[in-house]
């Protein structure tokens, strides 16, 4: 038993310090994660910046369609001076600049816009910051479609947030550009900060709904096999300790039965003998009162022998589910009285017996059996009692009880009181022994008989086995 607590003692550290290993490196693939992710947002939110330039250019085109028609009227460029640049949106969705050199020549450049992708391939860092300086003092913000074009980026990047909303700040943490949408409370969302104008010191800072759910939503196959695992572990481990605690239990309780056993067939053996030896060494055929004294020792030593032999054989045959009933209508009274009448000559104490059954009340049962059933009953309450012991047996067609005025049952052990090889505990008493499976041979059989029985019992006072009659289980 103690290599077995080791044991179990080592395996239950083991999987404590893998179930360590495996929170430890889910934390680490939620930092791992949680870090791509913000990434992916600054990212997400970088392309957005871009992206919304080119639709406040595309404002800005549509703003200056008055200028071209002058240009046109005019035959000179929107912006005069060297080097100067002008730009439109054709009808093909081209943005169209013109730009004049110095030696007064025109050229033309068209460049396709491309409103299904991100343009942060097109454009790096510093024109981003050279347009904003440019574009910023005459092209507006909007930030309802900054909102929108960053819930696309999002969704390019399979980021899904209930709410994004975007404010301009600077570096202060001033806000320039407030965002209605945005609540007072601000403390449930993730907040992103990109900066868009290091000269003035302008910001962007994106509020979004916790990028938590999205991270746990990555990894909930990971936590999911790790929990099963968990639990299979957990629950393998606890039928396995539970299976070798009922199999040492179980272990000891046949070893109090084979010790109990070979005392209880020593001693009918040796009084048996000792009755024999007397009857071969002794002249007994001048006393005849003598000899028929040790021939009565004799008979029922080895009468209870066989009740023990036949009570073992029985519990072997019902394990092999090899018995078969012979029931038959029993007259109840007469049936117990016999019974009765033979546990009255016992003679180890004063026995008082009574019945209180019908004339003509009769059963369907196995007479062996039923015979055997209320024998263990009468036998326990008589062992279980002080120096003299009265036993009331009543019944009718529905039920059968034995009631004594024994020492009684504690409570906590009525639950265990028909377990193979259970002894009910009576501290350091030794006065009576037993083997364990009498109210064991009783329950099965009256499982088998599809009958029920019912255990009341106060210490001190005396207990009440109350059989429950089936004539369906017959």
């Amino acid at each position: 038993m103690k290599r077995f607590k080791t044991i179990s003692t080592t395996f239950i550290i083991v999987i404590a310090v893998i179930f360590c290993c495996n929170a430890y490196y889910l934390i680490s693939l939620y930092n791992s994660i949680r870090a791509n992710v913000e990434r992916d947002v600054m990212t997400a939110l970088a392309d957005a910046d871009i992206d919304d330039m080119w639709e406040r250019a595309d404002r800005a085109n549509r703003a200056a369609k008055a200028a071209k028609k002058a240009y046109l009227e005019n035959g000179d460029s929107i912006i005069e001076g060297h080097g100067q640049v002008s730009g439109v949106k054709d009808e093909d969705g081209n943005f169209v600049t013109t730009s004049k050199n110095r030696d007064g020549e025109t050229s033309v450049n068209k460049t396709p816009l491309r409103r299904d992708r991100s343009y942060s391939n097109q454009m790096v860092n510093d024109m981003s910051q050279q347009m904003h300086e440019a574009m910023d003092p005459f092209v507006d913000f909007n930030l309802a479609i900054m909102d929108s074009i960053v819930l696309e980026r999002l969704a390019d990047r399979h980021i899904y947030p209930d709410f994004v909303a975007v404010e301009i700040v600077n570096s202060s943490e001033d806000v320039i550009r407030g965002n209605s949408h945005i609540p007072d409370n601000r403390a449930g969302y993730d907040a992103f900060s990109l900066c868009f104008n290091p000269e003035s010191g302008m910001y962007y800072r994106a509020y979004m709904t916790p990028i938590t759910r999205h991270i746990l939503s990555q990894m909930l196959g990971v936590i999911i096999t790790v929990f099963l695992l968990m639990i299979s572990f957990a629950l393998a481990f606890l039928y396995l300790f539970r299976t070798v605690s009922r199999l040492r239990t179980i272990e000891e309780m046949k070893d109090d039965f084979v010790s109990n056993m070979t005392h209880e067939l020593k001693t009918p053996i040796a009084i048996a003998y000792s009755a024999n030896d007397a009857l071969l060494n002794y002249d007994t055929d001048n006393d005849p009162q003598k000899k028929v004294t040790y021939l009565n020792i004799a008979n029922k030593q080895l009468k209870r022998l066989g009740e023990l032999v036949e009570n073992i054989l029985a519990m072997s045959m019902e394990r092999r589910k090899t018995m078969v009933l012979k029931p038959e209508t029993i007259l109840l009274r007469p049936f117990i009285e016999e019974i009765a009448t033979a546990q009255r000559m016992r003679g180890e104490k004063k026995i008082t017996i009574s019945v209180d059954v019908d004339e003509d009340v009769s059963i369907e049962a196995d007479k062996a059996h039923l015979s055997n059933i209320l024998n263990n009953l009468i036998d326990n309450a008589i062992k279980y009692s002080g120096d003299s012991v009265v036993i009331t047996i009543s019944g009718n067609e529905k039920e059968i009880s034995v009631r004594d005025n024994g020492v009684g049952i504690p409570a906590k052990s009525i639950p265990y009181l028909f377990n193979k090889f259970y002894r009910v505990p009576h501290g350091n008493r030794q006065d009576v022994r037993g083997y364990g499976i009498g109210l064991y041979y009783v329950k099965s059989m009256l499982d088998k008989m599809g009958w029920n029985i019912d255990v009341r019992s106060k210490e001190r006072v005396g207990s009440v086995f109350t059989i429950k009659i089936s004539n369906d289980g017959q």
